[in-house]
């Protein structure tokens, strides 16, 4: 498998020169972190046997949340966190995209462009649930930003998963609506569009003389929510692509695959090493801003209402959470007994000091 950091090794001098007036600082940071994860220049931990006296110093991973190789614990534990709000009823998949003449206005102007399409897209899906007629009440929704289509291009999107059901606070109800059919995603994307550009021209931007009057939102149903929420939780801790995506290395040119979203099928791209890291790297958010966020009865906030729900209707998540993995032990390589963590951000001269006098 090649590794991005040899990827990056190899291209980065290449990459800077053609792109380094483009990086925001959090780019920047991430092209050096990313650079040294898991290689003899990280900082390293020490390991301890529980079986037998052997030792050992293992490069730290880079813990940056756009790396490929790192934060998969943290992606699970993410993904648990939202299998324990589950409640009953349908769960759907809601996805508002950016059209492409707002593309440009959103890479200048990233942190706020995104987060207006958060508060839009909250309070479009909170309308139509107060309006509907077997609803009437508030709902609950995960939101995720992605930046990036499959094939790594600039294209910033929402995806939202929501339950189609409800909650009326003022009558202290609980609304399910049955069905396939949550929303019309017609007028879905036209209120999406008339409120996000009310507030981007409430801030003063130039916006493009030619928007176009039809946006696209796709809403459609997602069983109980589990796979969805796995396949968003994929993204959100570990980079736009997995290494092993990553096909080849080779005369000053990177071949990756990727799944074509309207065929389902595998195809392949090559670029040079400089357009491959660019388009990784353009997708590393400002730094703090949070790719995901819940809204409405699936707020964080909410936690005793979630809690009162599954009590009603004897629901049991730790029948969906059971089936995550669990964060792999280092194992001895003398005796395969599991392997505890002493010493941690140890310098890589330092490791190496201790590596020569213990032999």
């Amino acid at each position: 498998m090649i590794r991005l950091s040899s990827v990056i090794e190899q291209f980065e001098a290449d990459f800077l020169n053609h792109y380094q007036s483009q990086l925001l600082p959090s780019q920047k940071k991430a092209l050096q972190t990313l650079k040294i994860c898991r290689t003899k220049h990280s900082p390293m931990m020490q390991v301890h046997c529980t079986a037998c006296e052997h030792q050992a110093f293992v490069p730290h991973s880079c813990g940056h949340r756009s790396c490929p190789h790192c934060q998969h614990h943290e992606s699970q534990q993410w993904i648990e966190r939202q299998l324990q709000k589950q409640v009953p009823g349908q769960y759907f998949m809601i996805t508002f995209t950016l059209p492409r003449q707002l593309r440009p206005l959103a890479w200048q102007q990233q942190r706020l462009v995104y987060r207006l399409m958060f508060e839009c897209v909250w309070e479009t899906l909170q309308t139509f649930s107060q309006n509907d007629k077997k609803l009437k009440g508030e709902p609950g929704v995960i939101a995720v930003l992605h930046t990036h289509s499959r094939a790594l291009d600039y294209h910033p999107h929402i995806h939202a998963v929501m339950p189609a059901g409800a909650v009326d606070k003022l009558n202290r109800l609980w609304r399910t609506k049955p069905g396939q059919y949550l929303f019309n995603h017609k007028a879905l994307a036209k209120v999406f569009r008339a409120k996000l550009l009310t507030r981007l021209t409430r801030e003063n931007l130039s916006l493009p003389k030619a928007i176009p009057q039809q946006w696209v939102v796709d809403c459609k149903q997602v069983g109980s929510g589990a796979k969805a929420l796995v396949y968003l939780g994929r993204y959100l801790y570990r980079g736009v692509m997995r290494e092993k995506d990553i096909l080849s290395c080779k005369d000053g040119q990177v071949t990756y695959r990727y799944q074509n979203s309207k065929t389902k099928r595998w195809e392949t791209k090559t670029v040079s090493g400089a357009d491959f890291l660019w388009r990784v790297l353009q997708h590393v958010l400002p730094k703090g801003f949070r790719r995901a966020r819940n809204f409405g009865f699936l707020h964080p906030n909410s936690k005793p209402l979630i809690q009162i729900l599954q009590w009603l209707f004897k629901l049991d998540f730790k029948q969906l959470t059971g089936k995550l993995k669990q964060r792999p032990q280092l194992i001895c390589s003398c005796c395969g007994a599991a392997m505890t963590i002493g010493r941690t951000r140890i310098p890589a001269i330092e490791a190496l000091n201790l590596t020569w006098a213990a032999t």
